[in-house]
This record gives C-alpha cells, sequence and structure tokens, in this order.
C-alpha cells in the first residue's frame, strides 16, 4: 500500500485464505456446546458462473473429484442456479463428518481459484441445525477471507440477529469473524442451509 493511499484511506483488499476453511470443524464444536447447533452435514459454494469450455470442463472436474465415492455409497453433488445466476455446488457428507465436508468445499474453491476463476467465487457455507429446527449457516467469504453467521427465519426473509450476534460471540476465537456488518448478506434459499 502506497503513501497517497494510506492518505486517501484505500486499503489493499484481504488476499482470500481458504485455509480459513479447516477452522470450522472446530468451530463446529464450539457451536454445539455453546448453542446447541449440530451440523446437517450440509455444505455448499457459491460462483458466477462463465461461459466457456474451460470452465465448463473445471464443473466436471469438480464433479469427478467429489462424486469419486458414489460408488461406495457416497452422495453425488448437485449443481443449482438461484434466482440471481449464480451457482451452487452442493456437497454432502455424515452430520458427524464436518471435516470430510470442509475437505470437499475447500477443495472445490482451490479447484476454482487454481483453474483461474477465483474472482467468480462468492462464498461458501456449512448449514447446522438445533433442536428446535433453526436453521444457521456459517458463511465464508471468500473476497474477504472471514466468515459470518446467517440464520433465516422460518416462511419469509426475515433473520435472527440476535442469534446472529450471539455466534459471533461466541466463535471470535475459533474463526475470523466479519467485523462489518453491512457484509453479512443474506443467502435466502441457499443449498445446504
Amino acid at each position: 500500500m502506497g503513501f497517497l493511499d494510506a492518505i486517501l484511506g484505500r486499503s489493499k483488499p484481504v488476499r482470500p485464505d481458504l485455509d480459513q476453511l479447516f477452522a470450522l470443524p472446530s468451530a463446529a464444536i464450539t457451536l454445539e456446546a455453546g448453542a446447541g447447533f449440530t451440523p446437517t452435514g450440509l455444505g455448499s459454494v457459491c460462483f458466477a458462473s462463465v461461459e466457456g469450455g474451460a470452465f465448463t470442463q473445471l464443473q466436471q472436474d469438480v464433479r469427478a473429484l467429489l462424486d469419486a465415492d458414489t460408488e461406495r455409497g457416497g452422495v453425488p453433488v448437485e449443481f443449482s442456479q438461484d434466482s440471481y445466476g449464480y451457482t451452487w455446488l452442493l456437497a454432502r457428507q455424515p452430520a458427524d463428518d464436518v471435516a470430510g465436508l470442509v475437505n470437499d468445499l475447500h477443495a472445490v474453491n482451490t479447484l476454482l481459484q487454481d483453474g483461474g476463476f477465483g474472482p467468480q467465487l462468492l462464498c461458501s457455507l456449512l448449514g447446522f441445525r438445533d433442536a428446535e429446527q433453526r436453521s444457521l449457516a456459517l458463511v465464508y467469504l471468500y473476497k474477504r477471507g472471514t466468515f459470518y453467521p446467517f440464520a433465516p427465519l422460518p416462511g419469509g426473509d426475515k433473520r435472527d440477529n440476535g442469534l446472529e450476534l450471539q455466534v459471533r460471540g461466541l466463535l471470535g476465537d475459533d474463526l475470523r469473524i466479519e467485523k462489518e456488518l453491512n457484509r453479512w448478506f443474506p443467502v435466502w434459499g441457499a443449498p445446504g442451509l
């Protein structure tokens, strides 16, 4: 960062650190102990699709990598598009295998990044539920290198802000939490939630 950037208040964007995803298994333990939320075994990656053969090949490579265990009973990944045109990849693992699910999400992010499609990556999320069947997601913002909790309320486009703030306080030592609350974007209807 140069002198002029410092004077004008510009800062360098945080370089994404995909290894931050590996903090999720310990965060899941903290979340269960502190708030009663357990992993669902569902996780997803959201990215902006790109036209062209290279991106199509990369999607096929991702599918082949994550579907390699389907012959042994693994569940195949699913691709879907949301109403904004973003592509979501949904991965499944047994609910008690958070580390396996994180490995899958990390692999997808890494393949896209290494394939030159890092700028198309938006976020990854890991789903949780509590005994009352409330949903919660820990969302990783690729471009910021931070996490935030997203707690949608059933039946609409409202969120449980109190729960989100409680989770922020609970996981502050486990995850790099996004400090700017206006960047805690809602991910309504995200696969894995």
